[in-house]
């Protein structure tokens, strides 16, 4: 049996389960130069939401009724294809479907006896990339400064820490669970965590936990929490905009401080980052980050999901922070 997620709804506000439809399709065959793929697991991300817009953007919206697809890790199970053999474990950005067709184009062979097959979808995959790059190409952290990351439990945020305290950095991080803050501390190395949803007054808790001030800010999530973190900034101090949960199910633009005039006298830098402008750079971060995951100074964590149908479920979970790490559907 073969099936397929399709977008039904573009949804308005925080998605639900009705703006997903699973239907039953039919098991297809690899002609020449195609193989078959069996997906194993699937990564469900807050970029996502932003694809079920019909808006302008990096990248092309979901079409209505018709495959939503993300990163996967997936199986070789047949193969006319010379460059791939049956067994081989592949990634790439595939169609939410049980079972598909692919030319090879745009697929990564994957080893693994490198890390779990899920790791490739986390620390060693496209969140682990874009962990190293934004912050040390755009954050450049200095040892003895501090980094401040909002959405630090999650895979991204939670690899940022971890990288900043690699290179000396005193890290706080932001999360919203006193569980999630107690992981940040205890497995991911965390000097200081903050709970934003226990916390009146986040400029205060930032000034406590970072007593220097910020210097480099690496941002998941924007709105409140970013704009406390904004007034602790110090001068010449660096902002990653990496991601914007707290707005992507807004339903009108929201208005938040002015940051020109704080901008201008602390001579701040901020910057929008998309993983993929950076791809020439994706084998030297791959290296890098399995290279400190081998010595045991990079930790990673998983939210495993079991079964294909609940895809839709672990994404919507993410607006609800049922995740810890990387969320993962196992196939």
């Amino acid at each position: 049996m073969n099936k397929v997620i399709k977008l039904a709804n573009r949804p308005t506000g925080k998605p639900v389960s009705s703006d997903f439809k699973i239907e039953e399709i039919k098991k297809p065959s690899p002609s020449d130069g195609e193989m078959l793929l069996k997906p194993k697991f699937v990564s469900v991300d807050p970029y996502l939401r932003g694809r079920m817009r019909d808006v302008e953007s990096y990248v092309d919206p979901f079409k209505l009724n018709k495959a939503i697809s993300s990163p996967i890790v997936a199986e070789v199970i047949s193969s006319e294809n010379t460059s791939f053999e049956k067994g081989d474990y592949v990634t790439a950005e595939l169609e939410w479907k049980k079972y598909q067709l692919s030319n090879g184009n745009g697929l990564r062979k994957i080893n693994p006896d490198l890390a779990p097959l899920s790791a490739h979808l986390g620390v060693l995959g496209l969140t682990g990339i874009a962990a190293f790059i934004g912050l040390t190409e755009i954050g450049v952290p200095k040892e003895e400064e501090t980094l401040v990351v909002s959405g630090a439990a999650g895979a991204v945020g939670s690899v940022v820490g971890q990288i900043g305290k690699i290179k000396g950095c005193h890290v706080v991080g932001i999360a919203g669970s006193d569980e999630k803050v107690e992981l940040l501390k205890s497995k991911f190395g965390f000097d200081a965590a903050i709970n934003y949803k226990t916390t009146e007054n986040m400029s205060n808790a930032i000034s406590q936990a970072a007593e220097s001030g910020v210097d480099v800010y690496f941002d998941n999530v924007a709105g409140d929490i970013s704009d406390g973190v904004y007034q602790n900034m110090n001068n010449f101090g660096r902002i990653i905009n990496c991601g914007a949960i707290a707005l992507y199910n807004a339903t009108s633009v929201p208005t938040g401080p002015r940051l020109e005039p704080m901008m201008v006298q602390k001579r701040l830098s901020m910057q929008g980052f998309i993983v993929s402008d950076y791809q020439e750079k994706f084998p030297e971060a791959v290296k890098q980050l399995a290279k400190w995951l081998k010595k045991g100074e990079l930790e990673y964590a998983e939210t495993i999901v079991e079964g294909f149908d609940n895809i839709p479920n672990a994404f919507l979970g993410l607006f609800e922070g049922d995740n810890k790490g990387k969320m993962i559907v196992k196939i």
